[in-house]
């Protein structure tokens, strides 16, 4: 059988992309002008529209509950209702494409919908000149992600993708440390995950949508199919029309700390592993290893990435915890998770000082974004940065559909020699739900 998304007949093309870039550049917006405008006092709210409150998007509602929440959008109001109940006076949608009709009565948005539906409210935001902060990964395909990029650039409003551990203690000490040379020049990173989001394949029976579910807005670009409770609230990350698996969901996370401590960009080659290639849904387990150029001070550097049943007991011969990062540089190693970090050899390291703290403390993930909005200060997971981290996490997930190794044309979006990475890299939109 084949995926939907798998249609040759997408349209992804360097006319394409650069025909996006011109029209950028050109100011074809809604307005480009910022909503909260800077003659406005730093210390006023911000009208807040939420787009999937529910689950993960409980937090992020929580993280910018100080500020006005005008508006709550969710395709199941099942998952919303907690949001509602706590902002009673928020205008109520289902469909977010109807949020955008009337525009005028908020400044940002927040997006935290399943990943298939990250991509086009976030668009439409910031070509009306509002501020967005998405959740990770920022989105569902690379031209996605690259579109954005390019639209926030043109648009000038502040963004930021949901990846909170970016704004920890931890993460910081590990990125002076890698970049103070403690352990040498790192050429080797290692990346596990524990978790195994895949399996499963199509339903054959179709129960009721339930009340409350606008399951055509939940479905929104991707190729439509009839609704089955395997989809929702959480099981989609395993479905390529959805999601991209334990990848897809974990490496903006787990990834962020190498790309953040060695400057990284954009891969040249790619080469993922796992069990037989299922059209329909993620493996339970894989493998992707990157190949980056060196840049600058920073050498060429491959970067191994393991989830689900190939997460290693061990890595480099160390018994490793069930998640986690290791560096390894030519005077030593060093191994970090969301909140500690270890150097190796030990008795080397046995008396390390660490360098005296350069990154400043952050304010709080939300936080830098509402400042953001208001100041015009920048956020440390900008669409800058969190565009090319997503691109990497993402390109793992095509080498795996592939089934082959990739090169990968940063500048064009192209796999070269293999043009059928096309129809994932610009996946086709249903019609009437437009990038």
């Amino acid at each position: 059988m084949t995926s939907p998304s798998m249609n040759p007949s997408v349209r992804s093309s360097r006319r394409q992309f650069l025909g996006l870039s011109a029209a950028l550049a050109a100011g074809c917006f809604v307005t480009s002008r910022p909503a909260f405008s800077a003659s406005r006092s730093a210390n006023e709210k911000l009208n807040i529209a939420v787009i999937g409150p529910g689950g993960r998007g409980h937090e992020n509602l929580m993280g910018v509950s100080s500020e006005n929440i005008v508006a709550i959008v969710d395709a199941d109001f099942r998952r919303a209702a907690k949001a509602f109940e706590l902002f009673p006076n928020a205008r109520k949608f289902s469909d977010y494409r109807k949020l955008f009709d009337t525009p005028d009565f908020f400044d940002a948005v927040v997006v935290s919908t399943p990943d298939h539906t990250h991509a086009a409210p976030t668009s439409i935001a910031m070509k009306q000149g509002k501020h967005v902060y998405t959740e990770k990964p920022l989105t569902h395909s690379l031209f996605e992600a690259r579109s954005l990029q390019e639209t926030a650039a043109a648009a000038k409003v502040a963004t930021q993708m949901g990846t909170q551990i970016h704004a920890g203690e931890n993460y910081r000490r590990v990125v002076e440390i890698i970049r103070s040379g403690a352990i040498g020049p790192v050429t080797e990173v290692h990346v596990w995950v524990g978790k195994g989001w895949g399996g499963g394949e199509l339903p054959q029976e179709f129960p009721p949508v339930p009340e409350g579910l606008d399951w055509n807005s939940w479905v929104g670009p991707a190729p439509f199919r009839e609704f089955h409770p395997t989809y929702v609230p959480a099981n989609w990350r395993r479905w390529w029309d959805f999601g991209n698996g334990t990848l897809g969901d974990m490496g903006c996370h787990y990834m962020d700390l190498p790309f953040w401590a060695l400057g990284l960009k954009h891969p040249t080659k790619i080469t993922a592993e796992g069990p037989a290639l299922n059209l329909q849904t993620a493996p339970i387990g894989m493998t992707a290893e990157y190949e980056f150029p060196a840049v600058g001070s920073q050498p060429a550097c491959k970067l191994k990435w393991y989830d689900g049943t190939m997460t290693p007991k061990e890595v480099r011969g160390r018994k490793v915890p069930g998640s986690g990062v290791l560096f390894v540089g030519s005077e030593g190693e060093m191994f970090a998770d969301y909140g500690s970090y270890k150097l190796y050899p030990e008795e080397k390291f046995a008396d390390f000082k660490p360098p005296a703290p350069t990154i400043p403390r952050s304010i709080g993930h939300h936080q830098e974004w509402i400042r953001a909005c208001k100041t015009g200060e920048p956020t440390t997971c900008s669409f800058d940065y969190s565009g090319p981290l997503t691109e990497t996490v993402l390109l793992g997930c095509l080498a795996y559909r592939m089934q082959k190794p990739i090169a990968w044309d940063a500048v064009n979006l192209k796999c070269p020699g293999t043009p059928e990475a096309d129809a994932i890299i610009n996946r086709p939109y249903r019609e009437g739900w437009t990038l």
